[in-house]
């Protein structure tokens, strides 16, 4: 009878999985919700900085699709400008990084605690992301206007070295070998008489 008495669990050490999954969900749906919140705080914190560029968005060149500037809910959320550019919450959910990637790795062009400075330096990041796209629209046009002017120089070379050589292949008219001939002959005794007279003016006889 004892023995079967120690063979018995006590209560308080029974383990239940109910009760263990249970703990684990109240544990997972609380961080959940502490993650969630933090993100509400950065998105909210992106969005007054997004106020702070209303401006700057309806000056935009209507034709100038490269900038985004909208807030995209994420882990952790961010601020687009361009496809390379954005700006992100530092780990103490109050600091402003504007962060671009570029061939060469990941750089922080500003960080900053404040709306203001960081809203200046996208500012001007935009304005030279336009001037940059200008000066490219520009270079196209000019390498297009410099090629149309060598092709069109190029043909016309072509056409003036074809009309010349159709002109060398063009047989001479008829009487005409014959008149180069004749003219030949008659600059030639005009020469010859030129000689006589001259040498009987310089030297006459007798």
């Amino acid at each position: 009878m004892s023995e079967n008495i120690d063979n018995v669990v006590p209560h308080s050490r029974v383990r239940s999985l109910r009760e263990a999954m249970r703990k684990v969900r109240v544990a997972s749906a609380e961080r959940t919700d502490v993650i969630v919140e933090l993100q509400e705080t950065e998105k909210a914190r992106l969005e007054i900085l997004l106020e702070e560029l209303s401006d700057v968005l309806k000056e935009l060149p209507e034709d100038d699709e490269q900038f985004a500037l909208q807030v995209v809910p994420g882990n952790p959320p961010r601020l687009w400008i361009d496809l390379t550019s954005h700006v992100v919450m530092g780990r103490d959910r109050r600091t402003y990084r504007f962060i671009k990637d570029t061939r060469l790795g990941r750089t922080v062009i500003l960080e900053t605690d404040e709306a203001g400075p960081i809203a200046d330096c996208i500012t001007e990041y935009i304005a030279e992301r336009i001037i940059e796209r200008e000066r490219a629209l520009e270079a196209d046009w000019l390498l297009k206007r410099l090629g149309q002017d060598a092709e069109k120089a190029m043909a016309e070379a072509e056409e003036r070295r074809k009309a010349e050589e159709a002109r060398a292949r063009k047989p001479l008219p008829a009487g005409t070998y014959w008149t180069a001939i004749g003219t030949f002959f008659v600059g030639l005794a005009l020469g010859i008489g030129g000689l006589i007279a001259y040498a009987w003016f310089y030297n006459p006889l007798g």
